[in-house]
């Protein structure tokens, strides 16, 4: 395997802990306290960075159907991260999630793990 898809590999495994560690601290706090922000910043900023690697690494096209889940949920995952920063800065530090915004957190998580599996599967089934 590639050095670059290596680490590809790694850090979208950071990503996987980052996010899970959004999640669970937003689910037991619905606030928009530093440790949910930082985590989920966090996530997105490996994710971005995982992607990168990977299409780098990668000789497949990019416009896989794995290539167009791990985007939307990436994609999501950003809006996600945009939606509670604009939360926290017209409401304050620790306000409290909306249940719209709560629920959106966890289907966009939710996606983002479908993308993670099938990436999984695939490099499993090669």
């Amino acid at each position: 395997m590639k050095p670059i898809l290596i680490a590809g590999t790694t850090i979208v495994n950071i990503a996987l802990i980052s996010y899970s560690l959004f999640i669970y601290s937003e689910r037991k706090s619905r606030t928009t306290g530093n440790k949910v922000l930082s985590f989920l910043t966090a996530g997105v900023i490996f994710d971005i960075t995982a992607t990168t690697c990977m299409i780098i690494g990668s000789s497949n096209s990019p416009f896989t159907l794995h290539g167009i889940i791990g985007y939307s949920s990436l994609t999501c995952m950003l809006i996600d991260a945009f939606l509670l920063w604009k939360l926290r800065l017209e409401k304050g530090r620790d306000c409290e999630i909306t249940s719209g915004l709560h629920t959106y957190s966890l289907i966009a998580y939710g996606w983002w793990i479908a993308a993670y599996i099938t990436g999984a599967l695939l490099v499993m089934l090669k």
